[in-house]
């Protein structure tokens, strides 16, 4: 590890509290609970997110500080069907349990693993749990969402926080890899309104790339769903990657498996970290795949990160009377006709999602 590495771990050190999600081993380890990786960490040792260690006592986690700390759009995590052109006071932290290639985050998210990310160091943030709902009420939120790195890592510091924002009335939401486990679910749920999760790949190899393992992913859509968690799912189409005919009609005809009515959103890759001379993904790609997914029998696709350039993708129809209900240019909002009670105004059809 390099000095400014070394720096950087010992400064994020400091910021930690001991860790919940674990299993306590008889010879002194411990199993941690956040990820499906369920990494066995020794004393002296960190799991493979780098940010979870071992100080001889115990496990510890990240805690006290932000990296990030914004008021975007809720359209931006993306979530369409969860209380649209709302607020959502985003936070995140720094790490990761996987090592994506074309991470667009890779800034935050390969910290202490990539000597590159070391600069992420002067983006720490010290704050309380207290402090961050306070930014969300002034910035007017209605969701705090927990993203920018892996929030599963960090699991027992979203929850301090969301512990507080519930009470007050404020929606709670995770942007994930989806490598989780039952118990971090289980631990979250009380708090957890929603759940945006990247389905990376359909193919067992193409995940062992990234550092995960398919089935965890597709295990957690499904839990997420039968926890009766809002979800909404996210592909990002990486050309040579994953962008097959054969490879998109797998990944809708699993999610229509789960549920015809997980909004499916395909966002456009470019280039970026180890993948800069990966070109970026073409519109007519987004829209291929975007018609697939329709094809296939999902009610709610979008293609996200070309606006206005993705027809007609942008835009939540009334899957019955396919009425346009909520129309979009980006990440913002320009007529939604939904109430509440989530009922077409024309045909009274209902409409999944979270709606007021």
């Amino acid at each position: 590890m390099k000095e400014t590495s070394r720096n950087l771990a010992s400064k994020l050190d400091e910021l930690t509290a001991p860790a919940e999600l674990v299993l306590p081993q008889p010879d002194g380890s411990v199993r941690c609970l956040a990820c499906a990786h369920r990494c066995l960490v020794r004393p002296g040792r960190r799991g493979i997110c780098q940010v979870r260690f071992h100080d001889g006592k115990g496990l510890r986690l990240p805690w006290g500080y932000v990296a990030g700390l914004n008021a975007d759009p809720v359209e931006k995590k993306p979530f369409y069907h969860f209380l649209p052109g709302s607020i959502a006071l985003t936070f995140g932290m720094l790490g990761c349990d996987f090592h994506c290639g074309f991470c667009q985050n890779w800034l935050s998210s390969q910290t202490l693993r990539d000597p590159a990310s070391d600069e992420s160091g002067y983006y720490i943030r010290k704050v309380s749990p207290e402090q961050v709902v306070q930014a969300a009420q002034r910035a007017g939120a209605q969701v705090i969402a927990s993203s920018y790195n892996e929030p599963l890592i960090t699991s027992e510091w979203a929850i301090a926080i969301f512990k507080l924002a519930v009470p007050l009335g404020i929606k709670c939401v995770y942007v994930s890899n989806g490598n989780a486990t039952p118990e971090v679910l289980d631990a979250l749920r009380p708090y957890l309104s929603g759940m945006k999760i990247d389905l990376k790949s359909m193919q067992p190899a193409n995940y062992r790339q990234l550092g995960g393992v398919l089935k965890n992913v597709l295990d957690t859509i499904q839990r997420v769903k039968d926890m009766g968690l809002w979800l909404e799912v996210v592909t990002l189409v990486v050309p040579d990657f994953n962008d097959s005919i054969g490879e998109l009609w797998d990944i809708s005809r699993f999610l229509v498996s789960v549920s015809p009515d997980i909004p499916w959103h395909v966002t456009a890759f470019h280039s970026d970290y180890h993948m800069q001379d990966t070109p970026n993904t073409p519109a007519k790609t987004l829209l291929q795949a975007a018609d697939i997914g329709r094809e296939a029998g999902l009610r709610y696709v979008y293609a996200g990160n070309l606006p206005g350039r993705v027809d007609e993708y942008e835009t939540t129809f009334c899957p019955h009377c396919r009425i346009k209900l909520v129309e979009r240019t980006g990440f913002y909002v320009r007529s939604n006709h939904l109430k509440a009670d989530g009922k077409c105004p024309h045909c009274g059809s209902p409409v999944a999602g979270v709606w007021g």
